[in-house]
Protein backbone atom coordinates (compact mmCIF):
# COMPACT_ATOMS: atom_id res chain seq x y z
CA UNK A 1 0.00 0.00 0.00
CA UNK A 2 2.70 2.20 1.06
CA UNK A 3 5.06 1.46 -2.03
CA UNK A 4 1.75 2.36 -4.57
CA UNK A 5 1.16 5.29 -2.77
CA UNK A 6 5.11 6.66 -3.23
CA UNK A 7 4.58 5.79 -6.63
CA UNK A 8 1.56 7.46 -7.08
CA UNK A 9 3.41 10.52 -5.62
CA UNK A 10 6.28 10.66 -7.94
CA UNK A 11 3.87 10.37 -11.31
CA UNK A 12 2.63 13.30 -9.58
CA UNK A 13 2.13 17.24 -11.06
CA UNK A 14 4.07 18.50 -8.64
CA UNK A 15 7.11 16.36 -8.89
CA UNK A 16 6.85 16.94 -12.61
CA UNK A 17 6.59 20.70 -12.19
CA UNK A 18 9.38 20.42 -9.19
CA UNK A 19 11.77 18.83 -12.00
CA UNK A 20 11.16 21.39 -15.01
CA UNK A 21 12.28 24.21 -12.61
CA UNK A 22 15.18 22.49 -12.21
CA UNK A 23 16.16 21.94 -15.86
CA UNK A 24 15.31 25.29 -16.72
CA UNK A 25 16.81 26.47 -13.56
CA UNK A 26 20.73 26.39 -15.59
CA UNK A 27 23.78 27.30 -14.43
CA UNK A 28 27.55 28.59 -15.11
CA UNK A 29 30.22 26.18 -14.27
CA UNK A 30 34.03 27.54 -14.15
CA UNK A 31 36.72 25.76 -14.23
CA UNK A 32 36.21 23.85 -10.96
CA UNK A 33 33.23 25.59 -9.47
CA UNK A 34 30.44 28.51 -10.46
CA UNK A 35 31.98 31.34 -11.14
CA UNK A 36 29.22 33.90 -10.50
CA UNK A 37 28.00 34.74 -7.00
CA UNK A 38 25.35 36.09 -5.65
CA UNK A 39 23.01 39.30 -7.91
CA UNK A 40 22.77 36.76 -10.70
CA UNK A 41 19.41 36.03 -12.21
CA UNK A 42 20.26 33.77 -15.01
CA UNK A 43 16.61 32.16 -16.34
CA UNK A 44 17.45 30.08 -19.42
CA UNK A 45 20.95 29.15 -21.50
CA UNK A 46 20.47 29.02 -24.80
CA UNK A 47 23.98 27.56 -25.82
CA UNK A 48 26.60 26.12 -23.74
CA UNK A 49 28.90 28.76 -23.52
CA UNK A 50 27.03 31.65 -23.37
CA UNK A 51 24.19 32.78 -21.15
CA UNK A 52 21.41 34.35 -23.38
CA UNK A 53 18.63 35.27 -21.38
CA UNK A 54 18.39 36.89 -17.51
CA UNK A 55 20.73 39.76 -16.16
CA UNK A 56 23.79 40.29 -13.64
CA UNK A 57 23.50 43.44 -11.54
CA UNK A 58 27.27 44.44 -11.21
CA UNK A 59 29.22 44.40 -8.03
CA UNK A 60 32.16 46.21 -6.90
CA UNK A 61 35.36 45.22 -8.58
CA UNK A 62 33.76 43.76 -11.60
CA UNK A 63 34.90 45.01 -15.27
CA UNK A 64 32.76 44.73 -18.49
CA UNK A 65 35.46 42.27 -19.54
CA UNK A 66 35.56 40.00 -16.01
CA UNK A 67 31.47 40.08 -16.55
CA UNK A 68 31.76 39.29 -20.44
CA UNK A 69 34.45 36.16 -19.85
CA UNK A 70 32.25 34.90 -16.76
CA UNK A 71 29.07 34.85 -18.99
CA UNK A 72 30.55 33.77 -21.88
CA UNK A 73 30.23 36.93 -24.41
CA UNK A 74 32.83 38.80 -26.46
CA UNK A 75 33.27 42.26 -24.58
CA UNK A 76 32.46 44.28 -27.32
CA UNK A 77 28.79 42.60 -27.73
CA UNK A 78 28.36 43.14 -24.34
CA UNK A 79 28.92 46.35 -24.64
CA UNK A 80 26.54 46.76 -27.95
CA UNK A 81 23.50 44.91 -26.52
CA UNK A 82 23.80 46.55 -23.23
CA UNK A 83 24.17 50.24 -24.64
CA UNK A 84 27.34 50.87 -22.87
CA UNK A 85 29.77 53.48 -24.90
CA UNK A 86 33.14 53.87 -24.68
CA UNK A 87 35.40 53.80 -22.10
CA UNK A 88 33.05 51.02 -21.01
CA UNK A 89 32.74 52.05 -17.73
CA UNK A 90 30.23 50.05 -15.22
CA UNK A 91 28.52 51.03 -12.11
CA UNK A 92 27.95 48.97 -9.11
CA UNK A 93 24.06 47.79 -9.17
CA UNK A 94 24.12 48.43 -13.09
CA UNK A 95 22.09 45.32 -14.40
CA UNK A 96 23.81 43.97 -17.53
CA UNK A 97 21.32 42.26 -19.71
CA UNK A 98 21.89 39.27 -21.73
CA UNK A 99 18.94 39.27 -24.09
CA UNK A 100 19.75 41.78 -25.83
CA UNK A 101 17.58 44.78 -23.90
CA UNK A 102 18.97 47.72 -22.62
CA UNK A 103 20.71 48.44 -19.70
CA UNK A 104 19.28 50.56 -17.19
CA UNK A 105 21.99 52.53 -14.96
CA UNK A 106 20.88 54.68 -11.81
CA UNK A 107 22.93 58.02 -12.36
CA UNK A 108 23.43 60.42 -9.67
CA UNK A 109 21.07 62.71 -8.75
CA UNK A 110 22.21 66.13 -10.59
CA UNK A 111 23.98 68.99 -8.77
CA UNK A 112 22.33 72.33 -8.60
CA UNK A 113 23.45 75.00 -10.92
CA UNK A 114 25.93 77.38 -8.68
CA UNK A 115 24.25 80.96 -8.22
CA UNK A 116 25.98 83.80 -9.47
CA UNK A 117 27.27 86.08 -6.65
CA UNK A 118 25.07 89.05 -5.31
CA UNK A 119 26.39 92.73 -6.90
CA UNK A 120 27.96 95.24 -4.06
CA UNK A 121 25.50 97.54 -3.27
CA UNK A 122 26.19 100.66 -4.71
CA UNK A 123 27.65 103.20 -2.04
CA UNK A 124 25.40 106.20 -1.11
CA UNK A 125 27.43 107.94 1.85
CA UNK A 126 30.09 109.29 -1.10
CA UNK A 127 33.08 107.68 0.50
CA UNK A 128 35.67 105.70 -0.86
CA UNK A 129 36.72 102.97 1.18
CA UNK A 130 40.47 101.40 0.36
CA UNK A 131 40.16 98.63 -1.93
CA UNK A 132 41.11 94.95 -0.39
CA UNK A 133 44.39 94.65 -1.48
CA UNK A 134 44.47 91.34 -3.94
CA UNK A 135 45.80 87.93 -3.00
CA UNK A 136 48.90 87.03 -4.43
CA UNK A 137 48.46 84.40 -7.54
CA UNK A 138 48.87 80.23 -6.05
CA UNK A 139 50.76 78.46 -8.85
CA UNK A 140 50.49 74.40 -8.05
CA UNK A 141 53.33 72.68 -9.26
CA UNK A 142 52.18 69.77 -12.28
CA UNK A 143 51.00 66.36 -10.23
CA UNK A 144 53.40 63.80 -10.33
CA UNK A 145 53.21 61.60 -12.99
CA UNK A 146 51.33 58.26 -11.76
CA UNK A 147 54.13 55.34 -11.24
CA UNK A 148 53.79 53.05 -13.61
CA UNK A 149 54.18 49.32 -12.63
CA UNK A 150 57.20 47.77 -12.72
CA UNK A 151 58.14 45.44 -15.48
CA UNK A 152 58.42 41.71 -14.65
CA UNK A 153 61.27 39.97 -16.14
CA UNK A 154 60.99 38.53 -19.59
CA UNK A 155 61.95 35.15 -19.99
CA UNK A 156 63.01 33.60 -23.70
CA UNK A 157 59.62 31.62 -24.99
CA UNK A 158 59.07 29.43 -28.13
CA UNK A 159 56.00 31.15 -29.87
CA UNK A 160 53.85 28.73 -32.09
CA UNK A 161 52.94 29.62 -35.77
CA UNK A 162 50.04 31.76 -34.71
CA UNK A 163 51.96 33.65 -31.95
CA UNK A 164 51.19 31.79 -28.83
CA UNK A 165 53.71 30.51 -26.03
CA UNK A 166 53.55 28.16 -23.08
CA UNK A 167 52.64 30.12 -19.95
CA UNK A 168 53.85 27.28 -17.51
CA UNK A 169 56.25 24.46 -17.28
CA UNK A 170 54.50 21.52 -15.88
CA UNK A 171 52.40 18.44 -16.74
CA UNK A 172 48.89 19.25 -18.76
CA UNK A 173 46.50 17.55 -15.88
CA UNK A 174 43.72 18.84 -17.23
CA UNK A 175 42.29 19.19 -20.89
CA UNK A 176 40.31 20.99 -22.33
CA UNK A 177 36.56 19.97 -23.07
CA UNK A 178 34.23 21.37 -25.60
CA UNK A 179 31.05 20.62 -23.33
CA UNK A 180 30.28 24.08 -22.05
CA UNK A 181 29.73 22.39 -18.38
CA UNK A 182 33.44 21.12 -18.04
CA UNK A 183 36.69 22.26 -18.35
CA UNK A 184 37.20 25.16 -20.39
CA UNK A 185 41.18 25.74 -20.98
CA UNK A 186 44.19 23.29 -19.63
CA UNK A 187 45.63 22.51 -16.12
CA UNK A 188 49.06 22.65 -15.84
CA UNK A 189 50.90 21.35 -12.55
CA UNK A 190 53.49 22.87 -11.41
CA UNK A 191 55.31 24.32 -7.88
CA UNK A 192 53.86 26.86 -5.43
CA UNK A 193 55.32 30.41 -6.72
CA UNK A 194 56.13 29.48 -10.29
CA UNK A 195 56.33 31.57 -12.83
CA UNK A 196 53.21 32.57 -15.04
CA UNK A 197 54.01 33.74 -18.53
CA UNK A 198 51.80 35.95 -20.35
CA UNK A 199 50.98 33.84 -23.78
CA UNK A 200 51.23 36.42 -26.17
CA UNK A 201 51.68 40.22 -25.91
CA UNK A 202 49.30 42.31 -24.83
CA UNK A 203 46.81 44.24 -22.10
CA UNK A 204 46.12 42.88 -18.74
CA UNK A 205 42.39 43.65 -18.85
CA UNK A 206 41.55 42.00 -15.27
CA UNK A 207 43.46 41.13 -12.46
CA UNK A 208 41.73 40.17 -9.03
CA UNK A 209 39.90 37.50 -7.44
CA UNK A 210 35.87 38.51 -8.51
CA UNK A 211 35.36 35.83 -10.58
CA UNK A 212 34.24 32.22 -8.51
CA UNK A 213 35.93 29.31 -9.66
CA UNK A 214 38.91 30.57 -11.07
CA UNK A 215 41.37 32.65 -7.57
CA UNK A 216 43.40 34.88 -8.29
CA UNK A 217 42.87 35.57 -11.90
CA UNK A 218 44.68 37.52 -14.56
CA UNK A 219 42.78 38.20 -17.96
CA UNK A 220 44.91 39.42 -21.15
CA UNK A 221 43.78 41.03 -24.16
CA UNK A 222 46.03 40.53 -26.79
CA UNK A 223 43.66 41.58 -30.03
CA UNK A 224 40.06 42.08 -30.91
CA UNK A 225 39.47 38.61 -31.10
CA UNK A 226 41.48 36.90 -28.84
CA UNK A 227 42.13 37.10 -24.83
CA UNK A 228 43.97 34.34 -22.47
CA UNK A 229 43.30 33.93 -18.79
CA UNK A 230 45.34 32.42 -15.75
CA UNK A 231 43.89 31.04 -12.60
CA UNK A 232 44.44 30.04 -9.50
CA UNK A 233 47.84 31.92 -8.68
CA UNK A 234 49.03 32.45 -5.39
CA UNK A 235 50.67 35.97 -6.49
CA UNK A 236 49.70 38.59 -9.07
CA UNK A 237 52.12 40.61 -10.50
CA UNK A 238 50.32 42.78 -12.67
CA UNK A 239 48.03 45.58 -13.05
CA UNK A 240 44.88 46.02 -15.37
CA UNK A 241 46.07 48.36 -17.99
CA UNK A 242 49.28 46.99 -17.82
CA UNK A 243 51.31 46.24 -21.17
CA UNK A 244 53.30 42.99 -21.88
CA UNK A 245 54.97 40.63 -23.65
CA UNK A 246 55.16 36.93 -24.43
CA UNK A 247 57.31 35.08 -21.78
CA UNK A 248 56.62 38.24 -19.04
CA UNK A 249 56.10 37.26 -15.89
CA UNK A 250 52.34 37.70 -14.70
CA UNK A 251 51.68 35.73 -11.55
CA UNK A 252 52.78 33.27 -9.13
CA UNK A 253 51.67 29.48 -9.70
CA UNK A 254 49.21 28.86 -6.81
CA UNK A 255 45.82 27.08 -5.43
CA UNK A 256 43.68 29.99 -4.85
CA UNK A 257 40.27 28.52 -6.11
CA UNK A 258 40.97 24.76 -6.27
CA UNK A 259 42.65 22.08 -4.65
CA UNK A 260 46.29 21.89 -5.52
CA UNK A 261 48.86 23.35 -6.85
CA UNK A 262 47.78 24.52 -11.09
CA UNK A 263 47.82 26.73 -13.67
CA UNK A 264 44.25 27.04 -15.17
CA UNK A 265 45.01 28.20 -18.74
CA UNK A 266 42.28 30.06 -21.09
CA UNK A 267 41.96 31.56 -24.33
CA UNK A 268 38.80 32.84 -25.91
CA UNK A 269 38.23 33.43 -29.51
CA UNK A 270 35.42 36.44 -29.62
CA UNK A 271 34.18 35.53 -26.01
CA UNK A 272 34.25 31.53 -27.01
CA UNK A 273 36.69 29.08 -25.20
CA UNK A 274 38.91 27.33 -27.81
CA UNK A 275 41.14 24.69 -26.96
CA UNK A 276 44.22 25.51 -26.42
CA UNK A 277 46.62 22.77 -27.33
CA UNK A 278 45.39 24.23 -31.03
CA UNK A 279 47.09 27.36 -30.67
CA UNK A 280 50.79 26.83 -28.23
CA UNK A 281 53.26 24.88 -29.35
CA UNK A 282 54.14 21.79 -29.71
CA UNK A 283 56.28 20.28 -26.94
Amino acid sequence: MRLTAVRRWIRGPVVRSALGILVIAGTLVGCASSPHGGGVQVVDRNQRDRVTSGQYLVRRGDTLWSIAFRFGWDWRELARVNGIQPPHVIYPGQKIRFDGGASRVASAAPRPAPQPAPAPAPSTSGVVTNPVPRQPAITTQPAPPVSQPARTPVTPVTRSASGWAWPANGTIIGRFSSNGSLNKGIDIAGELGQPVLAASDGTVVYAGSGLRGYGELVIIKHSDTYVSAYGHNRRLLVREGQQVKAGQSIAEMGSTGTDRVKLHFEIRRQGKPVDPLQYLPRR
